[in-house]
């Protein structure tokens, strides 16, 4: 096997109500102190009218089932995660070590603030680092992932462009804008107005301002990905973000692409007004499978009445939350976001340093660029140029020659020991396969997984049933996804007789 971690054929793990048996359990249970209750008198028409059917499993049987399960999972410890836009990199351990340390570990959201100097002098100087890197003049760190960080950055906007007396409501969002921006706008109450990029997969500025021109005095901002998702640096921005300027809009900057560009580029310099940044990705802390995430958002000063509060601010006593910002958007998270994660990315940018974040951003674009260069003479590239953090390929060549898409080739990639990469996005490659193997992987590791891509071509050439059946070496055989997205089953229900 070209992988590293193929285990073979086992067994289906049962779900955890399918073990266990009446009456057993895994805990011992003092006496009630306290008189018993009637449900129906506490609780009325919510209390149950039978016991909730929760698994009666062994203290054994509980901990052997999630450590089998564990043990299933592809996760960025074990083996290379090479989903592009994800950024799945490796997570420095001294990151965990700083994370656990007790007093931040242990600390209640709701401590005083004369008892908590410690964290909120780390939140004031992660803004302040943050701010740096972006090229802006001030970060929250309130959103609690990358979709909020939008979120919040055009309540932002919405917010100034309304204490100026307009009520601009169309936002530009061109095809190589991240999936998550059109949504954003919808769920802030503007329109989008979508447009194409030019042939090259970047902005055209002529197009930007024909596009301003048909919207008008409605014209609020314009959402850029940059690096966009086809891994191509917008050399144009600085041209864009001054049509956008004269006409009274703003520049929102998806940051979500950072890792290419970090301690090299500035997107504040570049005229960009707000983005939002992803700690869990650029600033190497765990992400996946619904979080921990952190979204901040930085910002220019025009944009600063409109923040979120509370805001941590230096004092001559120490540090102090202040929530007396009469514009403000208000508290978009509880508390004051996702504090483990600000840890970890405290402790990596300390770590690494300017010129350490310089190198890691070299080595996100030299390691994305290898990997075109071993991909490129025998899988379609979507723009043969150098590229920033990820490479994006199509199944164009391989459905004419073979009928295979790119699903079918994800799943054979499970067998070959290697978890696939980000599939059928951006949407304008034709069966994408968009690959970022970051700054943390080997150079072996990106030519076993490019030998496994190959191999797999051969094999759809000459035993294209073994791509139609994977994955075959997994727990469980292919799933029908369409199937699973049309009619899920979201909760255990007992078998019926």
């Amino acid at each position: 096997m070209a992988g590293e971690a193929s285990q073979g054929l086992q067994f289906v793990e049962p779900l955890i109500f399918e073990r266990g048996a009446q009456g057993r359990n895994g805990v011992s249970l003092d006496p009630l102190e306290v008189p018993e209750i009637d449900p129906k008198t506490s609780f009325g028409a919510l209390a149950r009218k039978s016991p909730a059917a929760l698994p009666e499993v062994s203290e054994p049987e509980v901990v052997r089932h999630f450590l089998r399960l564990s043990q299933q999972n592809f996760s960025i410890d074990s083996q290379f995660y090479p989903l592009g836009s994800c950024t799945m990199k490796h997570n420095p351990k001294v990151n965990e070590w700083s994370a656990r340390l007790p007093g931040f570990a242990n600390l209640h959201p709701l401590t005083p603030q004369e008892l908590a100097q410690g964290a909120l002098e780390l939140i004031w100087r992660l803004e302040r680092a943050l701010a740096e890197v972006c090229g802006m003049d001030e970060v929250t760190l309130q959103p609690s992932a990358g979709a909020q960080g939008e979120i919040t950055g055009l309540m932002m906007i919405r917010a100034y462009h309304k204490a100026r007396g307009s009520h601009r409501s169309t936002v530009l969002v061109p095809d190589t804008a991240h999936g998550t921006n059109p949504a954003s706008c919808s769920a802030n109450g503007f329109k989008v107005a979508p447009f194409e990029s030019s042939s090259g997969g970047v902005i055209d500025p002529d197009k930007v301002a024909q596009a301003i021109d048909r919207i008008g005095d409605d014209f609020a901002a314009i959402m850029i990905t940059n690096p966009n998702t086809l891994g191509l640096y917008e050399t144009a921005l600085p041209t864009i973000a001054r049509l956008a300027h004269d006409r009274g809009g703003l520049v929102y900057g998806d940051g979500a692409n950072l890792n290419a560009v970090m301690g090299r580029a500035r997107p504040g310099d570049a005229g960009v007004d707000v983005m939002q940044l992803n700690l869990h990705k650029t600033f190497s802390t765990p992400h996946g499978g619904g979080g921990p995430g952190s979204g901040p958002v930085a910002f220019k000063k025009l944009l600063a009445p409109f923040r979120p509060v509370p805001i941590v601010r230096r004092s001559d006593g120490g540090f102090v939350l202040d929530s007396d910002l009469p514009q403000s958007v208000g508290r978009v998270r509880s508390f004051l976001g996702n504090f483990g994660v600000m840890v970890r990315a405290y402790t990596y940018i300390r770590e690494l340093g300017p010129d350490g974040l310089k190198r890691a951003t070299d080595l996100a674009v030299l390691n994305a660029n290898y990997m075109a260069a071993l991909l490129r003479p025998t899988w379609p590239i979507a723009q043969d140029r150098t590229c920033m953090h990820e490479a994006v390929f199509s199944d164009k060549n391989l459905e004419a020659e073979t009928g295979l898409k790119t699903l079918d080739v994800a799943k054979r990639l499970i067998d070959h020991g290697f978890h696939p990469p980000t599939v059928y996005f951006p949407l304008v490659v034709k069966g994408a396969l968009m690959i970022e193997p970051t700054e943390t992987e080997s150079k072996q590791t990106m030519e076993a997984f490019a030998a496994a891509l190959n191999a797999i071509l051969e094999e759809a050439k000459t035993h294209p049933d073994e791509l139609r059946k994977a994955p075959q070496l997994t727990r469980i055989g292919r799933l029908d996804e369409a199937r699973a997205a049309r009619k899920p089953v979201l909760r255990w229900r007992p078998a019926t007789d």
